[in-house]
This record gives C-alpha cells, sequence and structure tokens, in this order.
C-alpha cells in the first residue's frame, strides 16, 4: 500500500509538470520598450517636460516623430540618431544646447522638421548640420546666434523654410546665403535681429519667391536712400513680407537708437532721396498679356550661359525638365518654358533661376503673365440684305403716292366757311392794307407812348404820293406781315385826308 501511494504521487507531480503553459506565457516580448515616462504612441514618441539633462539610451526604432522638447538638454551625443531609420521630425526646442558639434545629425538623412528654437545656440559652424539632405524646415528663432559660416547651409539642398529672427546676428550675406540655394527656399526669417548693414544690390538680386518671404522687420536698418525706395517698391508690389509688417520696418536716423524712425511713416527723413539713386537696382517684370487657350513660350535670357536651369510657376511649384505635374507645362532642352494651352492657372510671375560657372550667383529673370479672353468679333454687316430691303421699302412709298387717294381734309374745300378760314389764315400785307382806304381812324393824343413790341413806320414830311398815295418811309425792323395794332393819326386840319402832312401810322 505504502508503495501504491508512493507512485500516486509521482504521477500527479509528472502530470503538473508536463501540463498545458499557461497563456501569459505565449506572450512575446516586446524588442525594444518605451523610454522611461515617456510616451509612445505608433510611430510618435513624446519625451517633453520632463526635465532630461541627456538623451534617453534606448529609443524605439519605429519612431518617425521624436519630441524632446522643454527638457534641459546640453549635449547631443554623435551617432544618437542611428537606430532611428525613420524619424521626419525632430523637435529639440526649449532646451539648453550651446552648441551643436560634428556629427550630431549624420544619421538623419530622412529627416524633413529640426527644431532648435529656444536654445542657448551662439554660432553655426561648417559641419554642423551636416547629414540634412533632405531637410525642409529649419527653426533657429530666438537662440544667441551671432555668427554664421559661409557655408553653414551649403548641405541642406532642399531646404525652403529658414527661421532665425530674434538672434544677435549682426551681418548676412545675401549674396550666397551662406552655401544656402535659392531655389527651393521660400521663407527666410531675420526679424529681430542686428542688422545694421543690409548690401542693397544683393537684396535686389533675390528672386521674387524670396523677396516675398524675406523679413527683415525690427532690425536696426540704416535711413539708406537706396534702401528706402527698394523697400517702398517691395511694399507698393504687396509682398507679403513687407506689407504684413510695415509697421515694424524701421531704420536709425543718426545711429543712435533713440532715433528709429518708421520707413513707411516718416518720410520727410527720405524727403531729400532722388529715386535716380534706385534706378536699375532691380529688373523689371517683363510683363505678358496671353490670350486664352493660345500657345506661350518664355526663355530664360541671361548675361552668360547657363549650366541649369530651373522655372518657378505663380503656384510656387519647382519646373525642371520635362516639366510640370499636371504636364500643362514643359521646360525644354535650351531651358526655356513652354505651354501649349494658356490656362487661367498659368497666370502670375514666373521666375526662371539660372546658374553656370559664369553667372553671379543666381541670374533670375521674371514674366508677370496675364490672361485674358478673346474679344468676340461682331457680325459682318450685310449690305445686300440692307439694300433689298431699303428698295422695298422705297417701291411701296412710291406706289402708296401713285395710287392712295388723298385724305378728306387735303380737298379743296369750295363752301363759304371754308374760303373764310383759308382768308384768316392769309391775311394782307401791310402794304395792301395801305392802298386800301382807312378804315381805323385813331384819335388817341399824340404824346401817348407806343409800346416797345410795336413797330413804327413814319410819313416822310412835306411829301405826298402819287395818285392818292402816302409815300411811307419803313423802319428797318417794321414787319410786313404783321400789321396787327396798325392805326394812322390825323392832324388837326383833316382826318379824312390820306395826303395831309399830319398824317400818321404807328
Amino acid at each position: 500500500m505504502a508503495r501504491l501511494a508512493l507512485l500516486g504521487v509521482l504521477l500527479g507531480v509528472l502530470r503538473v509538470g508536463s501540463g498545458s503553459p499557461e497563456p501569459e506565457s505565449l506572450l512575446l516580448p516586446a524588442p525594444q520598450s518605451c523610454p522611461y515616462r515617456c510616451v509612445c504612441a505608433a510611430d510618435l514618441l513624446s519625451c517633453a517636460g520632463l526635465g532630461l539633462r541627456d538623451v534617453p539610451a534606448t529609443l524605439p526604432t519605429a519612431a518617425a516623430d521624436l519630441d524632446l522638447s522643454h527638457n534641459a538638454l546640453q549635449r547631443l551625443r554623435p551617432g544618437w540618431l542611428a537606430p532611428l531609420a525613420r524619424l521626419r521630425a525632430l523637435r529639440l526646442g526649449h532646451n539648453e544646447l550651446d552648441m551643436l558639434g560634428r556629427g550630431a545629425f549624420t544619421n538623419a538623412s530622412g529627416l524633413r522638421l529640426l527644431d532648435l528654437s529656444s536654445n542657448a545656440l551662439r554660432a553655426l559652424g561648417r559641419h554642423d548640420l551636416d547629414g540634412l539632405g533632405a531637410l525642409e524646415m529649419l527653426l533657429l528663432f530666438n537662440n544667441r546666434l551671432t555668427h554664421l559660416d559661409q557655408r553653414a547651409f551649403h548641405g541642406l539642398g532642399a531646404l525652403s523654410r529658414l527661421y532665425l529672427g530674434r538672434n544677435e546676428l549682426a551681418s548676412f550675406s545675401f549674396a550666397h546665403l551662406h552655401g544656402l540655394g535659392a531655389t527651393h527656399l521660400r521663407t527666410l526669417d531675420l526679424s529681430a535681429n542686428r542688422l545694421g548693414r543690409v548690401p542693397v544690390p544683393a537684396l535686389a538680386a533675390l528672386p521674387a519667391f524670396l523677396k516675398n518671404g524675406l523679413y527683415l522687420h525690427n532690425n536696426p536698418l540704416p535711413c539708406d536712400c537706396r534702401l528706402y525706395h527698394l523697400l517702398r517698391r517691395w511694399h507698393q508690389r504687396g509682398l507679403s513680407a513687407v506689407r504684413d509688417f510695415a509697421r515694424e520696418y524701421v531704420c536709425m536716423a543718426f545711429q543712435v537708437p533713440a532715433s528709429r524712425v518708421r520707413f513707411f511713416e516718416h518720410s520727410r527723413v527720405f524727403e531729400n532721396c532722388s529715386a535716380a539713386q534706385a534706378r536699375g537696382l532691380e529688373r523689371p517684370e517683363e510683363q505678358l498679356r496671353v490670350q486664352l487657350g493660345r500657345p506661350l513660350t518664355l526663355r530664360c535670357n541671361t548675361s552668360a550661359p547657363a549650366t541649369r536651369t530651373v522655372w518657378v510657376s505663380p503656384q510656387q511649384e519647382l519646373l525642371r525638365a520635362p516639366g510640370s505635374r499636371d504636364g500643362s507645362i514643359a521646360v525644354l532642352a535650351d531651358g526655356s518654358l513652354a505651354i501649349s494651352d494658356v490656362q487661367r492657372r498659368h497666370e502670375g510671375v514666373f521666375v526662371c533661376l539660372a546658374t553656370g560657372p559664369r553667372l553671379h550667383h543666381n541670374q533670375t529673370h521674371e514674366y508677370n503673365v496675364s490672361v485674358h479672353f478673346p474679344h468676340l468679333e461682331p457680325e459682318a454687316f450685310n449690305t445686300g440684305f440692307t439694300t433689298l430691303l431699303g428698295c422695298a421699302v422705297g417701291l411701296g412709298l412710291v406706289l402708296l403716292y401713285l395710287f392712295a387717294p388723298p385724305c378728306p381734309g387735303c380737298r379743296r374745300c369750295s363752301s363759304r366757311s371754308c374760303r373764310r378760314r383759308r382768308r384768316r389764315r392769309h391775311p394782307r400785307s401791310p402794304i395792301q392794307e395801305l392802298g386800301a382806304p382807312p378804315t381805323v381812324v385813331s384819335s388817341s393824343p399824340p404824346s401817348r407812348k407806343a409800346s416797345v413790341h410795336k413797330h413804327v413806320v413814319f410819313l416822310e414830311p412835306g411829301r405826298r404820293g402819287l395818285g392818292g398815295r402816302v409815300q411811307l418811309a419803313v423802319a428797318e425792323d417794321f414787319d410786313l406781315y404783321n400789321p396787327v395794332g396798325l392805326r394812322f393819326k390825323a392832324g388837326s386840319e383833316s382826318t379824312s385826308s390820306t395826303g395831309s402832312e399830319g398824317l400818321a401810322m404807328t
């Protein structure tokens, strides 16, 4: 019995040891865990606001967006981004970084956004930003930058927006942009720095799309006549960087901080500036007016042969051979731009950028294209139809004149009343009435004044007419066909004699 009991205990132990595994034992451990106190969600990793003094040692390889802002980071060790092959955005703002050093971003070839704002950076070296060939936006505002190497941005070929505002920069190379190409650059923020010397010809040579995004406000700019006319022209053209911050463009009148005046509000400072000083600084845009649906060819005219030519469309699209994404614009082998069917979306400023060994930096040529609708031609005047219509109308009038009976009122009337009406309508002339015997004799006194509207006929004194008629002297303004008011006035001798000397007619 004892042996049987011992055998049962051994079988129970073996059954327990060979039982089915628990469900927890089937779960595989994660290859890398989320750093302590950080938040991981899909491809997002946030370690913001944790007071970190150094970057976590292990980072998830799936992270595409890494946020390390609002910490106390002071250094970035070389190669620390090597595990993050998918990284696209890196936020390091609001830390205590005072330098970057070579190799800080060597393994971030796919990075698009780099935020280094609100740190303590004082300078950018030539190799501090190496390895960022795909970078599109770089935030460096609110630092303490006083120096930029001449080629600090030489490897950032795809950069489109660079923010350097609120630093301590006293100069900036606008001619070469510190190694940065202007092909993709659309925004360059240099506001709130210490720029006291600005090369005006280099500013004028920038392409139009970069002028629209060049922010220079809140700098102690010099009160230079050429700079004043250049900025005023940009303001009149409606460039947003100048138009939106017009009140914040100031200059130093007497090299004293208290002598700051506003460019566009205190024009009396520049009243002695001649516009001839700014003439020729900017190459004017070539104005082109094209009819809708017509072909258009734009040539990039440069002072020397160019080895590379690109175009920028009004929609800020970079145009290289073979052409635009929608296929409506083609870039030819000689660098010209061709549009086979001009539409309204092609309206705006086209900018050509040409580079070459004999060209100074980038030469630009701008075309301002305006599209208008075709004018509808008026229909041709049909002279045959109008001639036929005129002949028909004329023939109808002739037939109406020949064969239509006259109206009853137009016949000659023979009644006595009709003849009386006709006699009233055609009164006798004053000469005829003078030849007849007088019918009305007036004995009004000679002192009565005649109306100013009546005409007077005087008898010549001492003369009598022949055959019983009176010879009259007629005034120049006597109305022969209006005898109304004609009266004879008798003299003192006789009122019936028509030859008397006292007879007068008024």
